[in-house]
């Protein structure tokens, strides 16, 4: 007995996650604020991370925690999976800058990458990453005042997502400890640039 069929066989397409858009700093420019820049393409903090980490693990060392300021973000995860290891992820209201992100690696440092909203067009996205990436880019320009400027110059649209924070939210996630925590978190020097 055989069997026939009218429909066409089932065709398995493997899936391929987005690689995370990104622009660093060449290792030879001078110390500053910003390492970078991350333009994420949701608000959706889980899949965004696991991307972000994804590219960024083999280049900079096991990354072993994120940090993030929650008024840009409607959810935050507690972990996320990277390449087969859990990376905890904070977050602090008032010592972190809602347009930046920290990753830390206890093998290589830390690094603090302007955040671009992800609904901002690809040309303000591209000014954006040379403004924080470029080998030209002002070492003491912060992740906000390069938002406001973008916004001021280009119109660009500022984030959508701007939840005001309840004063009984200004809590580290993990344990409930005090946001003051955020000021203790050193920063270890660069390998490259020695910052």
């Amino acid at each position: 007995m055989s069997a026939t069929t009218d429909h066409p066989p089932l065709r398995i397409v493997p899936f391929e996650a987005p690689t995370a858009r990104l622009a660093l700093k060449p290792a030879s420019t001078p110390p500053g604020l910003l390492d970078g820049a991350w333009w994420p393409r949701s608000r959706d903090l889980t899949q965004e991370l696991s991307a972000l980490a994804d590219v960024l693990d083999p280049l900079w060392g096991r990354i072993t925690r994120i940090a993030v300021n929650p008024r840009y973000w409607p959810v935050i995860p507690r972990k996320v999976h990277v390449n087969g290891h859990v990376v905890n992820v904070g977050w602090f209201t008032s010592e972190l800058d809602p347009h930046k992100i920290l990753l830390m690696s206890y093998t290589v440092g830390r690094w603090d990458l302007l955040v671009i909203p992800p609904e901002s067009d690809a040309s303000s996205a591209a000014r954006l990453m040379a403004a924080a990436g470029g080998a030209g880019a002002d070492p003491l320009t912060t992740a906000t005042a390069l938002i406001t400027a973008e916004h001021a110059l280009h119109g660009s649209p500022a984030p959508a997502t701007d939840r005001a924070q309840d004063p009984a939210e200004g809590r580290e996630d993990e344990g409930g400890a005090p946001l003051v925590r955020a000021a203790a978190l050193a920063r270890p020097a660069h390998p490259v640039t020695g910052r």
